[in-house]
């Protein structure tokens, strides 16, 4: 056994280690299997978006067999986070994509998603490549977005703190949920709640059992230190100050 072997099963684990070497015989690609191409998932990025929401789904989406993630832009660079000190490289332009099976519309602070639900590119785009995927989806304010482009029905979730201004605007029922299905139109709730959309889209794409494996691979088994992440049971002066800590750190 070479250095580099012995140096990976000592970090990985003699089991993880003989798993992922094994991988592509036990499981292959979509495309080895009757020749499909595996899932096509494009993330969009723009000006202000909230870092999580798409690198928390891409994190897990990724890992799918076969799968592809991209992440696109209005043009192709680095596209930076609400708080200007990090950014996400977009790899492709929009005008260099047109059919996805998953697109995923992250949320942003107020500026990001006040421009993006103005920017005509943007939501031009968003319509076109709606019209072939399997699933259009949302973290966060991005279902504002995805309601600026005139793709919600009945039913959505957002940020808790954008539920009325979703449901004035857009005239669909604001539901307090992890995640909501109306169609192929799935909106998530705030930041984190990608993970769990990520995790329903992992399912629906590659199965239950590798969903499962993935929130594993992950190790996505959330015990926070405090209960205070629902908003309908945070009290008005912890929601005052949660908005004023988001509103400071955004450039």
């Amino acid at each position: 056994m070479t250095t580099t072997q012995t140096t990976r099963r000592t970090v990985l684990g003699g089991l993880a280690a003989a798993a992922a070497l094994a991988l592509p015989a036990a499981t292959g690609t979509a495309a080895a299997a009757g020749g499909r191409p595996g899932p096509k998932i494009g993330i969009l990025l723009y000006d202000g978006f909230s870092l999580l929401d798409p690198t928390g789904p891409a994190e897990l989406l990724s890992r799918l067999p076969g799968a592809t993630v991209t992440m696109i832009g209005e043009r192709r660079g680095p596209v930076r986070t609400d708080t200007g000190r990090t950014a996400v490289f977009a790899d492709r332009a929009v005008s260099e994509v047109d059919r996805l099976d998953v697109l995923l519309v992250p949320g942003a602070g107020n500026r990001g998603t006040v421009a993006a639900m103005g920017n005509p590119v943007l939501l031009d785009w968003i319509r076109r490549v709606d019209r072939h995927t399997t699933w259009t989806t949302s973290v966060c304010t991005g279902a504002l977005i995805l309601g600026a482009a005139g793709l919600l029905r009945e039913r959505a979730t957002t940020y808790w703190a954008s539920a009325d201004y979703l449901e004035a605007t857009f005239g669909v029922e604001y539901v307090p949920e992890r995640y909501v299905q109306v169609g192929k139109v799935i909106t998530a709730a705030g930041v984190s709640a990608g993970i769990d959309l990520a995790l329903f889209l992992a399912a629906e794409l590659a199965g239950e059992e590798v969903a499962r494996a993935v929130q594993l691979a992950v190790e996505y088994d959330p015990r926070p230190p405090f209960d205070s992440g629902d908003a309908a049971a945070a009290s008005p002066q912890l929601k005052e100050l949660a908005l004023r800590l988001l509103a400071e750190s955004q450039k």
